[in-house]
């Protein structure tokens, strides 16, 4: 299992694959919706293809010329931008109109405001395939209104490792949950008339190198781990793929034919478009008879590369016409190649807000809550400290392409929604406990003296200042500019405290640290200063709009005075409630687990202070804790959305259950992860990196290993109790029936989330966890209710990968079964024998 497979044998092994996913029992029946356009028929598999569409699209390839095809085939130049991520023109001559490609993991990402959804993972941690559907129809609508024809969404990579930068974008470390929401959510953008790109086809799990980096998986462990949620996708009737950066198994992604032709059209039957990632496309002929159809975001390989590969000969004109075939078909089915358009759909704000909320209260994890600190009430609720930086700033949308700008105004402050609930009657603090914008530079420590707090510059105008300051002592200073326009050219001693940054990190800073409250950039630097005199020099350009921008810094002086303040406002309030953050982003990983900055002392400071302290995390992934036994409480709200301020005071307050559970594994030190000490795991060496865990992935390499997380897979808390009983296994149609009972045995009203896990089969002499994720159901009950719960694993549930036939093989033999609240708090364990078919 452990050995990295040859390029050869991963070629011909990523050739051969299964059926399509089995629903195993646990995804609930969900309505389809009317498509957004009437000539769109949406169904329980996305926009289907509709008569006649054939007969259109080979009418129109008889009179493209080779230029027209191959415009088709890349990105170009929008004439009139509406901010989204990518365009393809029309050919106007023959009525196909143009594309408008838009990112949207969490919203419709465009100049114009939108929905801001709770991240992806927020949206799993809900356990709710039915939720997902909803949360992929406001994709949906808002992409149509907001006039796009294309989401790139949603993201389907697994969570492998805890230090990826994109994880807040995708759903789960488990294969089979990842399975169902994506799914579910592509269902729901096609259902309004979206076409749905799933992305990164594959093996796209980490961001560092991403771009060179060789990734090596054998059979086995590509099928039953990452490859499922977009065979998932495509099952679902998913539009477009977009292939990945990365290499796999040595060849890229994107000029792949074992991916592109033999697995994903050939064994899946896949029959849109597959398109790069952005500037992802390496070659012309290796890529276009691989199977990649578009190049984004323009035409470097498929514009006159590929008109002179076909007059040379090199390339098919064949070949290309089976890529426009495929990108004429989609448009087909979703009624583009209709003639002119009819109106768009409105955007429903509203109804996008609703979702958001309801997205975010269902999502959010109760890690801990020591003697029932939460939900607050009584003097709790009365007297009340806010602490943290992102109570007062709302921390929205993770970076990158994934971040997503509300209306103004639309997302509240964590204090203000906390002061709203707490009422008229309550005392609510508020301390900034650590500053991530800066304050003023004094006004005498400049000489000669400059107003560099708010200045601007013209159109046309240059502005420059030289002066000197000088320090007593050695100090460590954070400078901070914000801008707008071009950023400003700081220089300290000399050297430019600001410097371009490589790649994507230039474009991609962070979904808060990006940005200050009033929408400026900002970028920060910290420096070792040594006593004495410091030469600043700041230069500026107004260019053709003219420029603002702000010099500022924290000393730690300041940083002292900051946690300073939030121990007295700590100790003065019966109860606190701090938030957290991790900015992560789309472009660069995580280099650690902990708390960036001085949260870590915050937390420790102000919980010694009081021990009534609940941790508000806003963060992208699994964090370790040092701190985690002086607080009282921890919930986890990930990036909640607009409405995140509003679902967090719900949660706080009891108004809402916490109906969230862990999508992933929280561990309980830096090393003890599936990638942990291995380099050739994680990042990788000499730019190859192995999946040598195999199909030991997420919670179940913790349970290979047996090591201890600090929370388990499917973990979260509920503010009433819970019993599990009277478990029942049972073959039935060539899998299993598991029947049990949930019962609220609390007070108030709750939601849980019934987990079920399978044992390996005795027959099979396939690698195989030692529990895997088969089934699950979110249940709210009234207090003193019960529920049965039945929960359906068909064969491929049951099944492994086998590469000797290249095929889905029934595990049979006695198989036993696990019931219960999370990975590791299973009570209920019984055991059936599953028989192969016919037998």
């Amino acid at each position: 299992m452990s050995d990295a497979v040859s390029r050869r044998t991963a070629l011909s092994l990523l050739g051969a694959a299964g059926a399509a996913l089995g629903a195993g029992g646990c995804v609930p029946r969900v309505p389809p919706g009317a498509g957004a356009r009437t000539a769109v028929r949406a169904t329980g598999a996305g926009a289907v293809a509709r008569p006649g569409g054939r007969a259109r699209v080979d009418a129109l390839l008889e009179r493209l010329t080779l230029e027209e095809k191959t415009a088709l085939l890349h990105g170009a130049v929008d004439p009139a931008p509406l901010g989204q991520a990518g365009y393809v023109p029309g050919v106007p001559r023959l009525g196909i109109p143009p594309l408008r490609l838009a990112d949207g993991p969490a919203g419709v990402r465009v100049r114009g405001p939108a929905t801001a959804l709770p991240a992806p993972v927020m949206l799993a941690s809900a356990f709710d395939p039915a939720l997902a559907r909803a949360y992929g129809r406001v994709l949906g609508r808002e992409g149509r209104a907001l006039g796009q024809d294309v989401l790139l969404s949603p993201m389907a990579n697994l969570i492998r490792t805890p230090y990826a930068g994109r994880n807040f974008e995708t759903f789960a470390e488990d294969p089979r949950l990842t399975a169902d929401l994506v799914a579910e959510v592509v269902r729901g953008i096609q259902d309004e008339g979206l076409i749905a790109t799933v992305k990164h086809f594959a093996l796209n799990n980490q961001e560092q190198g991403r771009d060179t980096v060789d990734v090596i998986a054998d059979e086995q462990t590509l099928h039953e781990t990452e490859l499922r949620g977009f065979e998932a996708a495509v099952t679902a009737g998913a539009g477009s793929v977009m292939g990945a950066y990365n290499k796999v198994n040595g060849t890229y992604a994107c000029e792949s034919k074992p991916l592109l032709d033999e697995l994903l059209r050939g064994r899946w039957g896949f029959d849109g478009w597959v398109m790069s990632d952005w500037q992802a496309t390496h070659s012309t002929v290796a890529a276009v008879t691989a199977g990649l159809d578009m190049e984004m975001p323009a035409g470097t390989h498929f514009g006159d590369p590929l008109r002179e590969a076909v007059r040379a000969g090199s390339v098919s004109e064949h070949a290309v016409d089976l890529a426009v075939r495929r990108v004429l078909s989609t448009m087909d089915r979703f009624g583009l190649l209709d003639g002119p358009p009819g109106p768009r759909p409105a955007r429903d704000p509203a109804a996008g807000a609703a979702l958001a909320r309801r997205v975010a209260v269902a999502g959010a994890v109760l890690l801990r809550n020591e003697k029932a600190a939460l939900p607050l009430a009584g003097a709790a609720a009365r007297s009340l400290a806010v602490i943290g930086p992102t109570g007062q700033v709302p921390f929205v949308s993770g970076g990158g392409s994934a971040h997503v700008i509300p209306e103004p105004g639309r997302a509240a402050s964590p204090l203000a929604a906390i002061r709203a609930r707490a009422g008229q009657g309550a005392e609510v603090r508020y301390a900034l406990g650590e500053d991530l914008y800066g304050r003023p530079l004094p006004g005498d420590l400049l000489a000669p003296a400059a107003a560099l707090d708010d200045q601007g510059v013209d159109a046309g105008r240059d502005y420059r200042y030289e002066g000197a300051f000088t320090l007593p002592a050695a100090d460590e200073w954070t400078l901070i500019v914000h801008y707008t326009g071009k950023r400003p050219d700081v220089r300290l001693d000399g050297e430019e405290v600001f410097p371009l940054r490589q790649g994507l990190a230039e474009h991609f800073a962070g979904g808060l640290l990006g940005a200050a409250p009033d929408g400026l950039t900002v970028r920060r630097r910290t420096l070792a200063l040594a006593a004495g005199v410091h030469k600043l020099t700041v230069a500026a350009q107004g260019g053709d709009r003219g420029l603002r921008f702000r010099l500022r810094h924290t000393t730690r002086a300041s940083r002292a005075a900051d946690l300073a303040e939030a121990v007295r406002a700590a100790k003065a309030a019966h109860s606190v409630v701090l938030f957290a953050y991790e900015d992560a982003t789309e472009g660069s990983d995580r280099t650690g687990l902990a708390l960036p900055g001085g949260q870590p002392a915050l937390i420790e400071a102000v919980a010694a202070a009081n021990p009534r302290t609940t941790v508000v995390l806003n963060t992208s992934s699994s964090t370790v804790m040092p701190w985690l036994a002086r607080t009282a409480a921890v919930l986890q709200m990930y990036y909640p959305g607009q409405e995140g301020a509003g679902a967090t005071a719900d949660v706080l307050f009891g108004d809402a259950d916490p109906g969230g559970r862990l999508t992933q594994t929280f561990p309980a030190a830096e090393h003890a992860t599936p990638v942990g000490g291995d380099p050739v795991r994680y990042p990788g060496v000499g730019g190859r990196q192995e999946y040598t865990e195999g199909v030991h992935v997420g919670h179940r390499w913790y349970d290979a290993q047996r090591v201890a997380p600090l929370f388990p897979f499917g973990h979260g808390l509920s503010y009433t109790t819970w019993q599990y009983e009277k478990l029942t296994v049972s073959p039935r149609g060539g899998g299993l029936r598991v029947e049990f009972t949930v019962r609220n045995t609390g007070h108030r009203a709750g939601t849980d989330v019934a987990q079920v896990y399978v044992g390996p089969s005795p027959d099979l002499t396939l690698d195989q966890p030692v529990r895997a994720l088969a089934g699950y159901r979110r249940i709210t009950l009234a207090p003193g209710r019960s529920q049965q719960v039945t929960v359906d694993l068909d064969a491929r549930t049951l099944s492994s990968w086998d590469p000797v036939p290249h095929a889905w093989t029934v595990g049979t033999g006695r198989r036993e079964v696990w019931v219960g609240r999370s990975s590791r708090e299973l009570p209920l364990r019984a055991a059936a024998m599953v028989r192969a078919a016919g037998r």
